[in-house]
């Protein structure tokens, strides 16, 4: 049940059960999202949390380390005050070998001494922040040891990858489904908990001026950027067998897609919501051949470069990667979504690794006017977008025409711009703190089905097929450059570019902006 308490959505009591406590995803997001729940008051005093890992730790060694966790990663610093106190006293460890069905025996027993020390009605959620080949073994062991015995509800939340393909895919799920049901699963994609992803909806459905020109009538094309920065550092391992097309292309990106291009939805419930999102994936056009996939994506490879004056190495030199590697840190691609919305709108995606700024945007590019209309044969008019920044940067803005100050018909470009991340200032919530109150609520929209993955890996594994057959498409760039020339390409032959992202906005729009100063 879901209750309120000052305008604030308060997850139900459950025990929170974390395998992998002492890894990084733990330490880095999961115990600091917990604490922001709590101070927040969307954590009451009826809710108890224990850590699972190998590694032996007594329970205040625990909390020692989720007290450093709270200091170095957390919006919210703690003091060693009564507060803290209360908050600590909920987290208890338990050193666990997932393969031990006796130690889930004693896990059972542990958190049904925690259901009556903090009056919780038998609800469990299990985060399972390990690699995937665990998430069947130890789904097998939490039925077996009893753990799913208790009289409340039984929710499982799961980490990406899921699966290498669509083949591996499916053999992690019926090992999931063999002890919880599809309702019981909550796939977390951390970038559907991110504030301005959230906001798609809101800016799509909510406005009059928005929806009606949603559409191939009105929209030249949409560019999808996930730039990082940072080049594989302590994953060489992982993502060498990985590479950013898995990484972030059939998940975060293809997420994005259907979050842009999806129909109203009949009612917010839900189910509601991700039928629509399956119906856009169902929609997206397969690459055929080899010789399409060619035409349409791109693939790069970052070599020696720099950025902000530091020598950066090539990918082939980082630790745990293949000398002779041919995995791609870097695509572009032109997807289509052929529905009667959207046909022959392109929607451009691009990430990678080793680029010159850190940023998520979306641009959703208008069509211009008709070049015969006055303005138009007086001045070159820019097109109008509307920008939706995600991460780091929230906000949106809008670039439009309009005449400059003095002159009879010079025509300009201005930006009018909202910064979420302005207004309400950096201590907003994280995304793993919506995600992880969604799912102690029972609230799935921002999580992803399982016919969701399945076509995200059944659109992806075309491209990746076409590239095991022939790596001479495989594009080297420059370590803090904007990827391959050929990304450029992919846009020019349409007659369109890459606009600038934040940090790199163009020197000639006059910005009109709630930013302070």
């Amino acid at each position: 049940m879901t209750n309120t308490h000052n305008d604030l959505t308060i997850a139900a009591n459950a025990c929170f059960l974390i395998f992998g406590a002492t890894g990084d995803l733990a330490r880095r997001k999961l115990f600091p999202a917990l604490y922001s729940l709590y101070r927040e008051g969307k954590l009451e005093e009826d809710f108890a949390v224990v850590g699972i890992a190998r590694r032996a730790r007594t329970n205040e060694e625990f909390r020692e380390d989720l007290y450093q966790s709270i200091q170095e990663f957390c919006r919210y610093k703690a003091d060693r005050d009564d507060q803290w106190e209360r908050f600590a006293q909920h987290f208890e460890y338990k050193s666990l070998d997932s393969s031990n069905v006796l130690g889930f025996h004693e896990l059972r027993e542990l958190t049904n001494q925690l259901d009556v020390k903090f009056n919780i009605p038998g609800n469990r959620l299990f985060y399972l922040a390990l690699g995937p080949e665990l998430f069947g073994s130890v789904s097998q062991n939490l039925r077996s040891g009893g753990l799913l015995d208790s009289p409340g509800w039984h929710r499982l939340i799961i980490e990406k990858p899921f699966g290498y393909d669509l083949k591996s895919a499916e053999t992690l799920n019926a090992q999931i489904h063999e002890v919880f049901k599809e309702d019981e699963i909550y796939r977390i994609d951390h970038y559907l908990g991110k504030e301005m992803v959230q906001n798609i909806e809101a800016i799509r459905f909510a406005n009059a001026f928005f929806e009606p020109l949603w559409n191939n009538k009105h929209i030249a094309n949409i560019q999808i950027t996930l730039s990082e920065t940072v080049g594989v550092e302590e994953r060489g391992g992982y993502y060498d067998k990985s590479g950013a097309l898995r990484d972030m292309g059939q998940n975060h990106m293809l997420q994005m897609v259907t979050m842009i291009a999806m129909e109203p939805p009949s009612r917010m419930l839900p189910e509601d919501i991700r039928d629509e999102k399956v119906k856009v994936l169902r929609s997206l056009r397969g690459y055929s051949s080899s010789e399409e996939v060619r035409n349409h994506v791109i693939r790069g490879q970052y070599s020696h470069g720099s950025h902000k004056g530091k020598d950066l190495p090539a990918y082939r030199e980082e630790d745990s990667v293949n000398p002779s590697s041919t995995t791609e840190t870097y695509f572009a691609a032109k997807v289509y979504v052929d529905n009667f919305r959207w046909a022959g709108v392109p929607f451009y995606v691009r990430t990678g690794k080793r680029l010159p700024v850190k940023t998520t945007e979306i641009v959703v590019e208008f069509k211009n006017v008709p070049e015969n209309v006055y303005f138009a044969k007086k001045s070159v008019l820019q097109p109008n977008l509307l920008v939706i920044r995600v991460n780091p940067m929230e906000g949106i803005f809008i670039k439009i025409n309009t005449k400059r100050s003095g002159s009879e018909s010079v025509i300009i470009p201005i930006a009018m711009e909202f910064c979420q991340s302005c207004e309400i200032g950096h201590n907003t919530p994280e995304a793993y703190e919506r995600l992880i109150n969604d799912a102690a609520r029972g609230d799935s929209t921002y999580f992803t089905r399982w016919d969701e993955v399945a076509l995200a890996w059944s659109f992806v594994d075309r491209i990746a097929k076409a590239w095991s057959e022939d790596a001479s498409d495989l594009h080297h760039y420059p370590a803090g450059s904007w990827g391959p020339d050929q990304a450029n390409n992919l846009l020019a032959d349409d007659g369109f570019k890459w606009w600038p992202v934040n940090g790199q906005d163009e020197d000639d729009v006059i910005w009109i902006s709630n930013k302070q100063g």
